[in-house]
């Protein structure tokens, strides 16, 4: 290969090149304009996040003094300038195409209007909505020498205001500078009354809508600018679990304190004034960290917007409604469907209330003596919880795995920790050091004067919101092994136990790494013997570099192998000498591709695999994960089904080049989407 080009691609320029095939279905004018609008908006909150966690540890390393190189090349300081350049040209290509969604969706009568193109009629609406409701909660904020800088909160929204006393002019002397928060708890658009003999709805911004009116806030001045803003801090937490006697207590300080994360960007719109700039800049210590944006700071209210508007399906993706399992329709006994076959479930096309009803079926049951279950993220009215609740009341040993240091999740799960202590579980934050990332329930059910295990993983979180926008795997069931695996994990979880020799699982930090090293080179040794040897895996990223490297291992010696990676991915496909039996495709569509399922060609005796892991760094060394196998070969023919479904879709599947470019699948074949073709269940479940 090229001597210049490293083996491995970056995971932050990975991540990038993924958040530009989301932006690209924003662009594509073959998705609804509506989804369109929702997809700019998810390359707003991807780059949200990406900015407060990934970047801000780079920032950290420069602060630090860091020079190390990564594995991939990279020092910090380099990596960051090549981060800050290509998302610079991200974020205009993603303004560039707002204005495109935008005419588009005025010509479809949904129009996004200026202040100053309201008729009196529209304006007196728009002052009466600004007095009633938004002024009320306004609170100016000036800065001067008895009022320092305030606190300004990460990802909030902000006005500079530049005021002068009276007729002042900004020449004349140095201008006052104040700070207004456009609040979040309203809704940032604002429709405003059609004009006569218009079928239009027109719209305008609530920052405008501000402005407008921003003497009101301050009586006596001459406003000199108004302009937009907005911060992102470093939200990563730093705890110290070993020396923390209260988790739940020292999460909730860090949550606190991270209101006070170093800023790590600055947003601002186009043609701010340059005092206030100036001004931001130097309070907020931003020098190069700094976007100017041409529009609206923040697209994330995009979703809610296409979210909220009603008589447009034909600027929306069909509805798909989720069907309840077939297995489960006819019955009241989900215990009985278990015990006589396995069952397999594909979300979102498959409901996830199935998954809650097992969970209240256990809890009602009087034959059932426990539950055990891990919650990583779960929804804002989980009927699972309720369930879970319930059980305890009931008298039944509830034992829930809640993991307190999901991002972001941290203060719902706090709160749900303690709904289900109150109910009586015993609620277990897991291992110090460790995330606990498995997905997993079991339930232990008294039949017949013994005790049988009943099993349900999954590759997605026990979240029912979730489960309508991702595609993840679930399974039931009551396989001994299985079971007893199940057992042994949670025992390892929230007690002492020596170190247990799995069955069936593979688990993390432990276990699952060299699980899945011996089944690739159980692969190599087939093809070294002359037999066909494949592995087809499907995850979210792949970014560590021992499994690339065994991967490349394992292309050199004969194995074809076919990834199918959402997300980040530092392996280089299709290199002679190195990856040249590796194809990669990554599937953006409507629904986020969330499952991991693994497939070995075993020299004919197929193994499938379903797990909460991607190969990831964090997922195979400092987190609780898990893999389970298939055993009904039905099932592992189903599996099979859906993998092949995306590897042969060549309508939102791009392939990863050896350069780190993606390209569009290009094919003679009938066209093949697959999240669509998905939605005829008969095609993948036999």
């Amino acid at each position: 290969m090229n001597k210049t080009l490293s083996p491995y691609v970056n995971r932050d320029l990975s991540w990038v090149e993924f958040n530009r095939r989301v932006l690209e279905e924003a662009h594509d004018p073959g998705n609804p304009l509506l989804e369109r609008a929702k997809f700019l908006a998810i390359v707003s909150s991807n780059l949200d996040e990406f900015m407060s966690v990934r970047v801000a540890g780079i920032q950290d390393q420069i602060k630090a003094g860091y020079t190390k190189r990564d594995f991939t090349g990279y020092s910090p300081a380099g990596l960051w300038k090549r981060l800050m350049k290509r998302t610079d040209q991200m974020v205009g290509d993603q303004y560039r195409t707002y204005r495109e969604v935008l005419r588009g969706l005025a010509k479809e009568g949904l129009c996004f209007r200026g202040i100053a193109e309201l008729n009196p009629h529209q304006l007196k609406v728009v002052d009466e909505y600004f007095f009633d409701i938004v002024f009320p909660v306004l609170t100016p904020m000036a800065v001067d020498q008895s009022r320092p800088f305030p606190l300004l909160h990460s990802k909030e929204l902000y006005l500079a205001v530049l005021l002068g006393r009276d007729a002042q002019t900004e020449l004349e002397e140095e201008p006052f500078f104040a700070i207004v928060q456009v609040p979040s708890i309203l809704q940032r658009f604002i429709q405003v009354p059609g004009r006569v003999n218009s079928k239009k709805h027109e719209f305008v911004l609530l920052e405008e809508l501000i402005e407008r009116h921003i003497n009101t806030l301050f009586n006596g001045y001459t406003t000199i600018a108004v302009d937009p803003f907005r911060l992102t801090r470093n939200a990563d937490l730093t705890l110290n679990e070993e020396g923390a006697e209260d988790l739940l207590e020292e999460i909730e300080k860090e949550l606190r304190r991270r209101r006070w994360g170093l800023p790590v960007r600055l947003e601002y719109c186009k043609d701010m004034h340059p005092y206030s700039l100036q001004m931001l800049k130097e309070e907020l210590e931003q020098g190069e960290n700094t976007f100017e944006i041409d529009g609206p700071l923040d697209l994330s209210f995009l979703m809610r917007f296409a979210g909220s508007l009603e008589g447009y399906e034909h600027l929306k993706y069909p509805r798909i409604e989720s069907v309840y399992p077939h297995e489960f329709e006819e019955t009241d006994d989900m215990f009985a469907v278990i015990r006589q076959e396995d069952v397999l479930l594909y979300h979102p096309y498959e409901s996830f209330d199935a998954v809650s009803d097992f969970v209240m079926d256990a809890a009602q049951d009087p034959n059932v003596l426990a539950i055990k279950m891990t919650l990583y993220r779960v929804s804002g009215q989980s009927a699972l919880v309720q369930a879970l609740a319930l059980a305890a009341e009931s008298g039944k040993q509830v034992t829930v795995v809640v993991e307190l240091k999901a991002r972001f999740d941290e203060e719902r799960n706090i709160a749900w920790a303690r709904q289900l202590e109150k109910a009586g579980c015993h609620v277990v934050y897991g291992l110090v050091g460790l995330k606990t990332h498995a997905k997993i329930t079991l339930v232990v059910r008294r039949e017949q004067g013994m005790l049988r295990r009943y099993v349900h993983v999954g590759t997605g979180n026990y979240n029912d919101s979730t489960a309508k926008l991702y595609t993840d795997i679930g399974l039931f069931t009551c396989h001994p092994v299985i079971g007893a695996d199940a057992s042994a994990l949670f025992n390892e979880i929230t007690g002492y136990s020596s170190p247990y020799e799995w069955k069936a699982f593979g688990v993390a930090p432990t276990d699952l790494k060299p699980k899945l090293f011996g089944l690739i080179d159980r692969e190599k040794t087939h093809a070294a013997s002359g037999q066909p040897a494949r592995i087809i895996a499907k995850m979210n990223s792949l970014s560590h570099q021992e499994m690339i490297d065994k991967l490349y291992e394992a292309s050199n010696a004969g194995v074809q192998i076919e990834l199918i990676i959402r997300g980040v991915c530092c392996l280089r496909p299709g290199v002679p000498g190195l990856s040249e039996n590796i194809r990669v495709i990554s599937i953006v569509d409507r629904f986020l591709e969330h499952s991991r399922i693994m497939y070995f060609h075993n020299g004919g005796e197929e193994e499938v695999y379903l797990s909460s892991a991607d190969w990831m760094t964090r997922n195979l060394t400092r987190r609780i994960e898990l893999m389970s196998p298939v055993f009904n070969p039905r099932l592992r023919d189903t599996l099979k089904n859906i993998l092949q479904m995306n590897l042969d879709d060549n309508q939102k599947a791009r392939e990863l080049q050896s350069n780190g470019n993606y390209e569009r699948v290009v094919t003679d074949r009938e066209p093949l989407r697959s999240q669509f073709h998905a939605s005829n269940i008969p095609i993948w479940k036999n």
